[in-house]
């Protein structure tokens, strides 16, 4: 005993058994350097170190084994939510383990250890096990996935189908034991387990960039082999016109101010079609996958499971039926959209388009998700010098609201920005009444004939064209002689009536003007617009119809300060536009409803006010259903207070 309290006792301690005074001290030192060599203490030291080690086994004793320490929300929470989806196994999963003693074994031989666990689900109805079953095998899949071992990683999607399998039985399989409530802790992680396994048990493990591969086949998971169907209930599309699926879990989102997802059973996709046309363009839009277990572990047991992988576009769909009870897809409408814009050339598009004569992409309504009887249109008109992708923020809002979600379709128009507003006007009407009739034939969807236009700037002035009835009233602005007493072939008359006799189109009910130049823009000078037409080239067709006008221009009469070149849009926009200007003072047509939004910098109060490129006197006009200042500059919409405000216009519009 003695020589084992020596042991474990510094020197120090024993020298302290002695006098503290220096020379005693000295004393003490040799006399402990000599009891040391024989492996004995004096009895002084020897009690005191035993009276030491005493104290501190009373010390140790007084920590208990078992303790609740305080700590903050977030660590205790971190805590509580621990489960195999961060790498950590959940309490519940643990529980199950412990109740069968096997931690140990799970740590040691994962495989054997679920195979046993399986067994015992087999013979006990308590559905805790198909949870931990579900979690056990997902924390398990993640382990191979991550292996640098060759060819291990290649057993983890079996192991992600098991989970999937495990999770749909624990959440709406048959049993002794009813189905987990909503409210409950496992209800909720089985969903994310299931979600999150179904899109890898997919995959090709193998690769970091892999797609998930929606096919038929038999599966040979450890339970027993599982044969999957494939089919497409909610999913119009071609599998062969698709490039790719991808899992939208493994997607982070920036840029935009919201992620739109939609909460509940399976695993969200981003589509990427096949490129179908000549431009290059190849569709991206959100998917949900969802595999449908019939049957129990028993059945699996006995190899006879078959499963069906359903594939749903998630436009389309965000429910469906089990066993009588409506469960709803999970959903990510946001990914997608990010997706496709995270490509360079897609923002400088409008640049683009702005100075050339061809047409990177042709002026046409382009459908952001396919067309569904019943539901309104919403067109989307951009701006000068600008895109479709300045709505992103603004789509993807809107459509996170339940209401506009399921009672809405988004379209956008895309033109050629730096062609004249006349010529930029009809196109929009004839692409307009072109799709209502391609889609509509027999005029059976009221709905398409509810249109709501929100035209931005440029693309403001473009829907005032769609929902006006002009008379004679643009032809007088611009020339002092009656359209009837031209003597013009019939060929030419008609071009000249398109642009300045127009008649509202009868499939447009509302429209939403942002930022609107009804009056023109102040930026617009004639210096602008002659720097301008220097560096843009316009289409052959429009300067061989622009000379032909200018030959014509004594028949015409036209007033003075009419252009004598190639008009653009800037010249369209010019502030001392008599055609502007005359179209400003007509009013919507009867039977349509206009709202404004109009952005203003700084404090400036109404009729003062600019946004940097129209002022509040431009934007204004007085046959509104409202108007909303908006404190921005000219681009307002991606602003809170524009979305919020276009929300309410289009719940309204659905209401009325």
């Amino acid at each position: 005993m003695t020589q084992f309290v020596y042991r474990i006792l510094p020197a120090r301690i024993a020298m302290l058994s002695v006098s503290p005074t220096e020379g005693e001290g000295r004393v003490a030192e040799e006399r402990f350097e000599h009891v040391k060599g024989k492996g004995y203490l004096r009895p002084v030291g020897f009690f005191l170190g035993a009276a030491f080690l005493s104290c501190l086994l009373v010390l140790a004793g007084c920590a208990a084994p078992i303790a609740a320490n305080r700590t903050t929300i977030r660590q205790a929470h971190k805590e509580i939510a621990a489960s195999a989806l961060d790498g950590r196994l959940s309490d519940p999963a643990r529980l199950v383990l412990h109740r069968f003693d096997l931690e140990k074994s799970f740590a040691k031989d994962p495989e054997a250890t679920l195979k046993l666990l399986h067994e015992k689900a087999c013979r006990d109805d308590r559905r805790d096990l198909l949870y931990a079953l579900a979690e056990l095998n997902y924390f398990h899949a993640e382990s191979l996935r991550r292996s640098v071992k060759p060819g291990v990683a290649r057993a983890a999607p079996d192991y992600y189908l098991s989970t999937a399998i495990y999770a749909w039985f624990y959440l709406l399989g048959e049993g002794v034991e009813p189905p987990p409530s909503a409210f409950e802790w496992r209800f909720r992680l089985a969903c994310d387990l299931y979600n999150c396994a179904l899109g890898r048990a997919f995959m090709d493990a193998r690769g970091t960039n892999t797609s998930v591969r929606v096919i038929a086949g038999e599966r040979a998971p450890l339970p027993g082999p599982v044969d999957v169907a494939v089919s497409q209930p909610g999913f119009k599309w071609r599998l062969e016109d698709i490039d790719r699926f991808l899992p939208a879990n493994e997607f982070t989102v920036r840029g935009l101010a919201v992620r739109d997802r939609q909460s509940g059973l399976g695993a969200p996709l981003i589509v990427v079609g096949k490129t179908l046309d000549v431009k290059r363009q190849a569709r991206r839009f959100p998917a949900t996958l969802l595999l449908r277990v019939p049957g129990d572990v028993r059945a699996w047991s006995a190899g006879s499971l078959r499963a069906s992988l359903e594939l749903y576009s998630t436009f389309q769909t965000n429910a469906v039926e089990v066993g009588g009870n409506r469960i709803p897809l999970e959903g990510d409408m946001t990914a997608p959209l990010a997706y496709a814009l995270n490509d360079a050339s897609i923002w400088k598009l409008g640049a683009a388009q702005f100075f050339s004569s061809e047409e990177k992409i042709k002026s046409n309504l382009y459908l952001t998700q396919p067309y569904e009887p019943g539901r309104v249109p919403v067109i989307f008109v951009h701006g000068t010098f600008s895109s479709p992708v300045w709505w992103a923020d603004m789509w993807n809002t809107l459509r996170a609201d339940h209401e506009l979600r399921n009672h809405c379709q988004f379209w956008n128009f895309i033109y050629n920005s730096g062609n004249p507003i006349g010529m930029s006007a009809a196109k929009l009407r004839e692409e307009i009444n072109r799709k209502v009739r391609q889609l509509d034939p027999a005029g059976s969807d009221p709905a398409l004939r509810q249109m709501v236009l929100i035209g931005h700037s440029q693309g403001g002035l473009l829907i005032k064209l769609a929902v006006t009835d002009t008379g004679d009233k643009l032809w007088h602005a611009v020339s002092d002689k009656d359209f009837d007493q031209l003597n013009l072939e019939a060929k030419e008359k008609e071009e000249l009536q398109k642009c300045f006799f127009l008649s509202p189109l009868p499939s447009v009910k509302r429209v939403v003007f942002i930022s609107t130049p009804h009056r023109g823009s102040y930026r617009a000078t004639s210096f602008v617009r002659i720097l301008a037409i220097r560096f843009m080239k316009m289409p052959e067709k429009l300067v061989d119809a622009t000379v032909k006008a200018l030959t014509l221009q004594n028949p015409l009469h036209l007033k003075p300060g009419y252009e004598h070149r190639v008009p653009s849009s800037l010249d369209g926009m010019s502030p001392t536009n008599p055609w502007l200007l005359a179209l400003a003072e007509i009013p919507v047509a009867p039977g349509v409803k206009a709202h404004s939004i109009v952005a203003i910098k700084g404090d400036d109060q109404p009729p003062e006010g600019r946004d940097g490129v129209v002022s509040y006197t431009s934007a204004h006009v007085p046959y509104v259903q409202s108007e909303l200042i908006v404190r921005s500059g000219h681009s307002c919409q991606d602003k809170p207070e524009t979305i919020e405000e276009v929300r309410r216009i289009l719940i309204e519009h659905l209401e009325s």
